[in-house]
C-alpha cells in the first residue's frame, strides 16, 4: 500500500503572487529585481507540500523535491492528528518540540521517533495520513 497526498499552499502563493504584483508596479530598480526573483522562487519551492508513504518511510517533498525529507518507518514509534498554534506558520519550522513541515492550514500529523525526537507533518487530512502511517508501521 502507498499513500500519496499533495496539499497546496493557497496562502503562500497568494501572498507571494500580490507581493510579485506590488514589485511590478514599483519603478525597476536593482533591489526590486532580486526580491522580484526571490518571490518567484518561493511559490516554486514551498507552494505545495507532498507527503508519501510507503513499505519503507515516509517521505515529506516541498514542491518539485528539491528540498525533502525521509524518515524510515523504522524509526517511528507512534503518529497522532495534532492542530498547530496559528504562530507556528508555514515552512519548515522548529517549534519547540520538533520541526514542523507545513504550507496550509493548522491540521498536522505529530510522529514521535524511537530516539525521542518528535516531528510535524502538516496537511490537510490528517486522519488518513495517520492511518496510512499505522497501517505501514504495522506491515512494514
Amino acid at each position: 500500500m502507498t499513500y500519496r497526498h499533495t496539499q497546496i499552499g493557497w496562502t503562500i502563493l497568494a501572498a507571494t503572487g500580490l507581493a510579485l504584483l506590488w514589485l511590478l508596479v514599483l519603478p525597476h530598480h536593482d533591489v526590486s529585481l532580486w526580491i522580484a526573483v526571490l518571490f518567484l522562487a518561493l511559490p516554486v519551492l514551498f507552494g505545495s507540500l507532498t507527503v508519501t508513504v510507503d513499505e519503507e518511510r515516509i517521505e515529506v517533498r516541498f514542491g518539485p523535491g528539491v528540498i525533502r525529507f525521509r524518515i524510515a518507518l523504522a524509526d517511528v514509534a507512534s503518529c497522532r492528528p495534532v492542530r498547530n498554534p496559528w504562530i507556528a506558520g508555514w515552512g519548515i519550522r522548529w517549534i519547540g518540540t520538533g520541526w514542523l513541515f507545513n504550507v496550509s492550514g493548522l491540521d498536522a500529523v505529530e510522529l514521535a521517533l524511537k530516539n525521542g525526537r518528535m516531528l510535524r507533518i502538516g496537511t490537510d487530512e490528517p486522519t488518513s495520513l495517520c492511518a496510512a502511517i499505522e497501517h505501514a508501521i504495522h506491515w512494514a
